[in-house]
């Protein structure tokens, strides 16, 4: 079984806004659509018309009426969730195979499919909800980062970032370098006081959250920017991905 890399240098990672995501699937889809014929294929689905659809979704996209500070007003927050890259990712210390492995180059978490057993243990370790079980393949799936596009010098520059991101119409969605200080969505995490999620479970994942901002017609409304130190937003955002985590 690969060692897991205690860190890497290179932290490849998506920056997810919060206030310009609109919940329209878009990530989604076209994460579907990816990697049913890329790394992770195939994605199947089943009874997808009948009472019981299921199959994996690499993407999900939950949706929430949070009420604003002011208790009498409220406002859609949508919060896209998959894999986070975890620094210290739970779901390869217990994967019995070694299947699930963190990359040392990039810190990317990966999935041999030659290897998993599908015996489930890494879901179950997975605070965030992030695997999901393929039915027909008897494996477990994750998002990849779309491994096979961002390296691929097949297509042009503009083109090697995961498929969620070239598919966002908002621009919600960023892929870059959280390891670079410098790189672009280093900087944007500082400027909007990007969040980890759950950071007291202690996985330091690599994906990162940017707060809703406060209504544009009523700037003391809503759930305000999160500057640091600020607790009371941090908790309202926290208190959101429990209840999406939970499925309450």
């Amino acid at each position: 079984m690969p060692a897991l890399p205690q860190t890497t240098a290179k932290k490849l990672g998506l920056v997810i806004d919060l206030d310009t995501c609109v919940g329209c699937q878009a990530c989604a889809t076209s994460c579907k659509e990816w990697n049913t014929q890329g790394y992770s294929a195939p994605l199947a689905d089943e009874d997808t018309r009948g009472p019981d659809p299921h199959g994996p979704w690499l993407n999900r996209i939950h949706g929430y009426e949070v009420e604003d500070t002011n208790g009498k007003d409220s406002r859609d927050v949508h919060f896209p969730r998959s894999c986070l890259h975890c620094e210290t990712p739970a779901c390869v210390t217990v994967c019995p195979t070694g299947a699930s492995y963190k990359r040392a180059e990039d810190g990317i978490v990966l999935i041999n499919p030659d290897t998993c057993i599908g015996c489930k243990l890494c879901s179950w370790a997975c605070p965030y909800g992030a695997r999901e079980y393929d039915v027909q393949e008897g494996v477990m799936k994750k998002c990849t980062l779309c491994v096979d596009r961002i390296y691929n010098e097949n297509f042009e520059p503009e083109d090697r970032q995961p498929a969620c991101v070239k598919a966002c119409p908002t621009g919600a969605r960023h892929f870059g370098d959280l390891g670079d200080e410098n790189s672009a969505v280093s900087q944007l995490v500082k400027e909007r006081g990007g969040f980890d999620l759950l950071p007291e479970m202690g996985y330091k994942p690599t994906n990162k959250y940017l707060p809703p901002r406060a209504k544009r017609d009523t700037p003391q409304a809503g759930i305000e920017a999160l500057p640091k130190g600020d607790g009371s937003a941090m908790d309202r955002l926290f208190k959101l991905a429990d209840r999406l985590l939970s499925g309450n």
